[in-house]
């Protein structure tokens, strides 16, 4: 049995199956053992297929950076050629007979997958709690969310299941997980990963895929696996000037950092968060960078409201889209929150979706403006360490006025009483930091560097120019390297 499994990030199991001190079935048996044991406690893995990972190192995985690494997939965008995808609903069940590109590439970089991971119906929420899989529990504290709708995925890598797992990120659903869990989450621009052969862009361009990890020069690694210009994609952003591992390898140099304790949505900023921006303030003007406070020109109530109206418009596609494709029994099956946004994008018009991009556009104007002055910009991750579970999800109460408005098709009288950021409010509250990033397509990580009062992970987000992520990289690998992380 390989015990020291738990010892080495991604990069570093790699390094030892290519020098031969260990195979992959050493390393698979290894992760599998893990998930035998903190599985059943975390519920991260909703479906597993250890013959298969076998099978794949029987036939020859790709000789890759990561060749024989244990891997898990989101069980939401990536198709797996055989494997069910059910993306956290009762409603949903499809085997896909096809890869998707952003799987595909992960393939060619060597890694095993061998497991799926729990995520929210659809990624609609930012806790991990779906009626169809139960509950992901926050490897830190039981009870406690992992924050969603990567909270699968974090909590697999927190759990040391595997080093690196696949997550995917609309409205923070890399980054607050990440922060819940205390791993590293970057989110790449707009463009920079594949979302093929199924999407060119999703949810107007807010959604990327990437990685969660527990080292930085993982998930730099796994950039340069997986990104570069896909066949028939609506973007084609500049390639890095270098390679995203090699950013994580050279000096730091001092950054101009902007940093903003205002957040995007209503919300009260927890004391020991609020705390931990000032600690980074602290160490990285010991680093050598200048740190202003400053905060974006940006509206920060119209900000949600356009976010909202575009992402209700794209669920109100997606449901019809699945009524015709699998019938109007499974839609049946979808939560309450789901048939409501649904509803809702049903109430707005082309008019409303077009007037909210406008809206996106003015807030990637003023981010554009902010970062014309400065490198990168700091902020929470999240106003607040990971809740426990029953209080992000809507109240049986809150679920019954959804039905309600669902059947009654009455959205926008809803938006404009109040209901909607009544019932909204707590989730929305929790990404008040991470939608400007999907708004906008900019690169942002959280970076886990602190534990609250009570033991629980606190991420703190740092947001880069447009195609900039090696800035981030090189900034993270210097924070892990000076100041450590909480993982």
């Amino acid at each position: 049995m390989f015990k020291e499994y738990g010892e080495y990030d991604a990069l570093g199991l790699g390094e030892l199956i290519r020098k031969g001190d260990v195979s992959p079935k050493d390393v698979l048996d290894a992760a599998l053992a893990v998930a035998n044991e903190r599985n059943p406690e975390i519920n991260a893995l909703i479906h597993r297929f250890d013959e298969r990972a076998y099978r794949q190192i029987e036939q020859g995985l790709p000789d890759g950076p990561f060749k024989g690494v244990p891997f898990v997939l989101k069980d939401l965008l990536a198709c797996f050629a055989g494997e069910p995808l059910r993306m956290g609903s009762r409603g949903i069940c499809v085997t896909p007979d096809y890869d998707s590109e952003l799987v595909r590439r992960y393939k060619a970089s060597g890694v095993n997958i061998f497991a799926k991971t729990n995520t929210p119906e659809f990624g609609l929420i930012i806790t991990t709690e779906p009626k169809s899989f139960g509950p992901s529990h926050n490897p830190h504290k039981h009870g406690y969310s992992t924050g969603g709708s990567s909270g699968g995925s974090a909590a697999a890598v927190a759990a040391g299941i595997v080093p690196m797992a696949h997550g995917g990120d609309g409205g923070g659903s890399i980054r607050l997980p990440a922060s819940w869990c205390g791993v590293f989450g970057l989110k790449p621009s707009r463009g920079r990963n594949p979302l093929g052969p199924d999407n060119g862009e999703d949810w107007q361009g807010a959604v990327a895929e990437h990685v969660l990890t527990r080292s930085v020069r993982d998930s730099a690694a796994m950039l340069d696996c997986s990104s570069g210009v896909e066949l028939g994609a609506p973007y084609n952003i500049a390639p890095s000037k270098e390679r995203f591992l090699a950013a994580t390898q050279r000096e730091a140099q001092p950054l101009r950092i902007a940093v903003s304790k205002r957040p995007m949505v209503k919300t009260v900023v927890d004391a020991d968060v609020l705390a931990a921006v000032d600690l980074t303030v602290h160490q990285l003007r010991k680093l050598g960078h200048h740190v202003e406070e400053t905060d974006p020109q940006i509206d920060a109530d119209q900000l949600w409201r356009d976010f909202f109206v575009v992402v209700c418009a794209e669920v109100a596609s997606m449901v019809e889209r699945y009524r015709r494709l699998y019938g109007a029994a499974g839609v049946a099956k979808f939560e309450p929150a789901t048939k409501n946004m649904a509803m809702l994008g049903r109430s707005f018009s082309a008019a409303d979706l077009v007037t909210a991009k406008r809206g996106w556009h003015d807030v990637q104007l003023a981010m554009g403006r902010l970062l014309a002055d400065f490198d990168v910009m700091l902020c929470p991750t999240v106003p607040t360490p990971a809740e426990p579970h029953g209080v992000l999800p809507n109240t049986q109460f809150e679920a019954f006025l959804m039905l309600a408005s669902h059947r009654f098709n009455i959205g926008k009288l809803l938006l404009r009483s109040g209901l909607v950021e009544q019932m909204a409010g707590p989730l929305l509250a929790k990404m008040a930091f991470t939608i400007m990033g999907n708004v906008t397509g900019l690169p942002a990580m959280s970076v886990p560097l602190y534990l609250s009062k009570n033991g629980l992970p606190i991420g703190m987000q740092f947001t880069g120019r447009m195609a900039d992520e090696a800035t981030l990289f090189n900034l993270a690998a210097q924070l892990e390297r000076e100041l450590g992380f909480t993982c």
